[in-house]
């Protein structure tokens, strides 16, 4: 049985979300519970999507919510999806890095597209697959969709760890920092000092150097470090939360400038490859790539990032 059309408001929506793990459940369940859509969550483990599916069914009451939620472990289901978030991939264990996942997740997100494209013609693709840019170019090379359709979600998710590690450094609100982090999802992403500030006032102004490279580096290093803590899983919380921004934003069409992962053609000085830069996200998908005047420093490092993000590209060509 296929699942019912969407509707947010006056225009028809259909959200799927690939992959019935924490994050996929978790973005199931923020979407459905923010009243922005109903959901169907596709898992090819028969009975876990429909089990979870159930269960945030049945938390709908207390809740106050209306959304319907649909798992199931047929792409038939997806047919017609507005927005296909991919979430399906094996997650890092303790030790391992992003790049280790490389020919694994690969496998796995290329059926995924293959299988999403055969049921719905012109979706919009957020990936959240590790690695994250690399697996967005699989998607995008996989489905032949146009570049504006295709996006990774790592940016909101590295910029937020940034700022809640500046909230908690300077005991202030959290909601009155932000923060811009670029690059490749990893080791070598760029957070962007001078674009982050509290209520307006750039960090540098309150932050010490030494405390902010501090900082910079647990936010490189915040992923594994949940993942050690958790010694058999990954961070799903906050990714969620990154997810779900970011689908608002295109379903409610509110051209937030958000940092994600886009396909860049001339902005930085990068031709043809994704990699984490400041868009303007809309019901369209990337509706346009923000330039920012960056250093030569700050240049240098995010063309370091995207040249392993391209390594790694041409490794799984290989």
């Amino acid at each position: 049985m296929g699942a019912a059309p969407l509707t947010n408001g006056p225009v028809t929506v259909k959200i799927s979300v690939v992959g019935a793990g924490n994050v996929g459940a978790t973005t199931a369940q923020r979407i459905a519970e923010a009243d922005l859509a109903d959901v169907v969550l596709v898992d090819i483990i028969d009975g876990v999507p429909q089990g979870k599916a159930l269960d945030l069914v049945q938390s709908a009451p207390v809740m106050g919510h209306s959304r319907a939620v649909l798992g199931t472990s047929n792409y038939e289901d997806t047919a017609g999806s507005d927005l296909v978030v991919i979430t399906a991939g094996l997650p890092r264990k303790p030790g391992m890095t992003r790049d280790d996942l490389l020919r694994a997740n690969a496998d796995i997100v290329s059926g995924v597209v293959e299988n999403v494209m055969r049921h719905s013609p012109d979706p919009i693709l957020l990936v959240v697959s590790n690695p994250l840019d690399v697996m967005t170019e699989l998607a995008f090379q996989r489905s032949e969709l146009p570049a504006h359709r295709v996006l990774g979600m790592a940016g909101v998710l590295d910029s937020a760890r940034f700022r809640a590690f500046i909230a908690m450094e300077l005991h202030v609100a959290m909601e009155d920092v932000h923060a811009m982090v670029l690059g490749g999802h990893g080791d070598d992403m760029v957070p962007l000092p001078r674009f982050s500030t509290v209520a307006g006032i750039p960090i540098t102004e309150l932050i010490d150097e030494g405390t902010i490279e501090r900082l910079v580096d647990r936010t490189r290093r915040g992923g594994g470090e949940i993942v050690s803590l958790l010694k058999t899983g990954s961070a799903f919380y906050a990714p969620s939360a990154a997810v779900y921004q970011m689908v608002e934003a295109i379903v409610r069409d509110k051209n937030r400038v958000l940092p994600a992962a886009a396909r860049c053609e001339g902005q930085y000085g990068l031709d043809d490859q994704y990699v984490g830069v400041p868009v303007k996200l809309g019901r369209r998908g990337v509706v346009e790539i923000i330039e920012l005047a960056l250093t030569d420093a700050e240049l240098a490092a995010l063309h370091a990032s995207a040249a392993h993000v391209a390594e790694q590209v041409a490794a799984l060509a290989r």
